[in-house]
């Protein structure tokens, strides 16, 4: 039967897996209370698709339910991104954010998420025997290798950490790819009751919509990518890259971060503006905090600063403007810190950094040799300084990742989808730059674009009233928007 429906799926010109994947039984869903409003189930899913009928993982789901059910439309499923982050508690989190999920849209849909395989409550990657140990070794390597120096030894760190992974996580590593991912999307929408796909994906949610979307064409009703990937660059890289190129490297993703910081630097030296770091000429203020640092660290109240750390530190914030003030708070209490070299310890208590590398190296093509990651991390630290180096090393262990999913989705990209699709993409986002998302657009069939006229990463951070009401019209209807901007409600530093 099995090999029937693959050369029926050839000929029709479908992904074999994805016809074979018909063949998975439904999951059936018993919503529970899960306290303050929110209902919690369990889904069993195949844990190969190739033997759909073979053995089974658990799933984790979360739902909000719709506000007014008479009007109500269907389930929206949501990804907030990652991958890593556990949708359950991020849903819980965040599911009442009203600039993300407005009051008009929780009245019409369930917003349901999930712990998607390899992550969190569902059939979890684990690559440590306690939280403990986790913390004991990431703490034990920096963020990314300051020097060429450091290079040898932050590798070993790498390859030990797979080993870990391999030697507790076993052939579960050859299952967690987002291909899979979304065949386990498809049976949830079974198993709501909904006939088409509803969907907002958030950051590397965009990928994984992309692969559904290609997977399962005909089952499209409205996806919102919010932040998106080049899914072509994400996947194998253009041309050759995928063999010689780091992946974020290759998407350029340290120009997006250079663009953003340029912003956060003349946002903050506007008159009137909120911030503590302003004073003189900020790009020189920047250049020289991380010349002081790099030669004598610095401890504040907030942590110890040597380069890594701050640039990682800004790095990190520069994806969500309600921390902008704080970070320029930071910048310039080490700015004022005399020199030290007091150590601080840091907290890890999920296993969010494992399932980040076991998903993104499944799905994705990565120069395997170690000397690629060397001529870039100078090359990069030339090109676009501060951020270029930091962003060569930031998936270092796919370069020695020994799980291969078999069924993941490298392409086309292209199939004509039943509805079309809407991106959303800040013009400064230092995470999914602008002109990534617009290669993802093109990539796909149907798709329009809006732009937010903001600064950081996703709507999920970026408070756009505006934004909001036109994803949640299109939402509503499958209809794209003839609105191409949107502007935000207001200013990181107001």
């Amino acid at each position: 039967m099995k090999s029937l429906l693959i050369t029926a799926a050839l000929v029709l010109g479908l992904a074999p897996v994805a016809t074979a994947a018909e063949e998975a039984q439904t999951p059936s869903l018993s919503w529970q209370d899960c306290q303050d409003g929110f209902q919690c189930s369990t889904a069993k899913v195949p844990l190969d698709y190739d033997r759909p009928g073979g053995t089974k993982i658990d799933l984790s789901l979360i739902r909000l339910p719709a506000t007014d059910p008479a009007k109500r439309i269907g389930s929206l499923f949501v990804n907030f991104g990652g991958p890593g982050a556990s949708g359950v508690d991020r849903l819980r989190a965040r599911g009442r954010w009203e600039w993300l999920f407005s009051p008009e849209l929780r009245a019409r849909f369930d917003v349901v998420s999930w712990d998607q395989r390899g992550i969190g409550r569902s059939a979890t990657v684990r690559c440590f025997d306690s939280v403990e140990e986790q913390q004991a070794f990431l703490n034990s390597i920096p963020v990314y290798p300051e020097t060429a120096a450091q290079e040898p030894a932050f590798y070993d760190s790498y390859r030990e950490f797979v080993s870990r992974c391999e030697a507790r996580s076993g052939d579960l590593l050859d299952h967690v790819s987002s291909a899979n991912t979304a065949r386990d999307l498809d049976l949830l929408r079974k198993a709501v009751g909904d006939k088409l796909l509803t969907y907002h994906g958030i950051s590397y949610g965009t990928h994984l919509g992309a692969i559904y979307a290609n997977l399962f064409p005909d089952k499209v009703r409205a996806l919102a990518f919010d932040g998106s990937l080049d899914f072509v660059g994400n996947a194998t890289g253009h041309g050759d890259q995928g063999t010689t190129v780091p992946l974020d490297t290759r998407q350029d993703v340290p120009r997006g971060v250079a663009e953003t910081f340029d912003q956060f630097l003349k946002l903050c030296a506007a008159p009137g503006a909120n911030c503590a770091f302003a004073g003189g000429d900020l790009k020189q203020k920047w250049a020289d905090l991380v010349a002081r640092v790099t030669a004598s660290p610095v401890t504040t109240p907030d942590g110890r600063f040597d380069r890594v750390t701050l640039v990682s530190t800004v790095w990190d914030a520069l994806a969500q403007p309600e921390t902008w003030q704080d970070t320029a708070r930071i910048l310039q209490g080490v700015w004022e810190a005399p020199a030290s070299l007091t150590t601080a310890a840091a907290d890890y208590t999920s296993n969010r950094f494992e399932a980040f590398n076991a998903v993104q190296c499944s799905d994705s093509d990565f120069p395997r040799d170690p000397a690629v990651y060397t001529r870039y991390g100078a090359s990069e630290d030339q090109r676009v300084p501060y951020w270029g180096r930091a962003v060569v090393f930031d998936m270092m262990a796919c370069a020695f990742w020994q799980g291969r999913d078999d069924d993941r989705y490298t392409g086309p990209w292209n199939r004509r989808t039943s509805a079309p699709i809407l991106f959303v993409n800040s013009r400064y986002d230092p995470s999914t730059p602008l002109h990534g998302a617009r290669d993802g657009a093109a990539e796909l069939s149907r798709t329009g674009f809006l732009t937010v006229e903001g600064y950081g990463h996703t709507s999920m951070y970026v408070r756009s009233a505006c934004a909001e009401k036109v994803k949640r019209e299109y939402l509503f209807t499958g209809v794209l928007p003839t609105q191409k901007t949107c502007g935000i409600d207001r200013s990181p530093f107001a």
